[in-house]
């Protein structure tokens, strides 16, 4: 509720997009009415090669989106989905900030890659983030392969995550290439009614024949 009410008192947004973030605020107003109306907020975009290369592969300067924090305004950041600056845009941002002077206060809110983690069974004191495994059936399987590998000799549990569409393949990779003992864990839809979660070794995967729906959102775990 407190992450809501700090939303509601805002009129100053740095966005992934803007017409999603006004559904948003939309949403939040229905709990929490907004101070300032929403068609009178400043939305700023970062722009599509933030989206594309992430943060810091683009090397982007988000400094000049934070004039009005240097004016003295509370600004708001916020993702599609998720955490911001964490599996999604927004760091190039919190980085400008620090070294601004600007104070920067992180809210509470759903974490897809720590719930799907808690859920998994596997090492919760020590995993890494990896992003996206590649596209092509080669390079996706020795990724994951090589991912596998590390998980297997550090216990280190290995997350990562895929775009909707390319669940299935990534699945199917993951079945053809990993030992049976190796446990895979999934989390799809999180913080839906309809989320479902797996968490069992490759042979118990394809012994139970299990699929994922592959337009939802889902977090892959890996690990012994």
């Amino acid at each position: 509720m407190h992450t809501l009410e700090i939303a509601a008192s805002l009129n100053y947004w740095i966005c992934e997009n803007a017409k999603s973030t006004r559904t948003y605020l939309k949403r939040v107003g229905e709990i929490c009415p907004l101070r300032v109306p929403i068609q009178s907020q400043t939305l700023l975009e970062l722009p599509r090669l933030v989206h594309k290369k992430g943060d810091h592969q683009g090397n982007f300067d988000a400094r000049h989106l934070l004039d009005a924090a240097l004016a003295g305004y509370a600004m708001g950041l916020v993702s599609e989905a998720g955490m911001p600056a964490v599996a999604d845009p927004g760091s190039s941002v919190v980085r400008a900030a620090h070294d601004m002077g600007v104070r920067v206060t992180p809210l509470v809110g759903p974490v897809s890659l720590l719930m799907a983690l808690a859920c998994s069974g596997l090492n919760g004191q020590s995993f890494a983030f990896v992003g996206y495994v590649p596209t092509d059936p080669t390079g996706r399987a020795v990724r994951l392969k090589t991912l596998e590998a590390l998980a297997l000799k550090t216990l280190q549990t290995q997350v990562f995550i895929e775009t909707p569409y390319r669940n299935q393949a990534v699945l199917q990779t993951l079945l053809n290439s990993l030992k049976p003992g190796t446990r895979l864990a999934t989390s799809s839809g999180l913080t839906l009614d309809t989320a479902v979660n797996y968490s069992a070794s490759i042979a118990t995967w394809q012994e139970q024949r299990w699929t994922l729906d592959n337009a939802t959102p889902t977090v892959f775990c890996i690990g012994p």
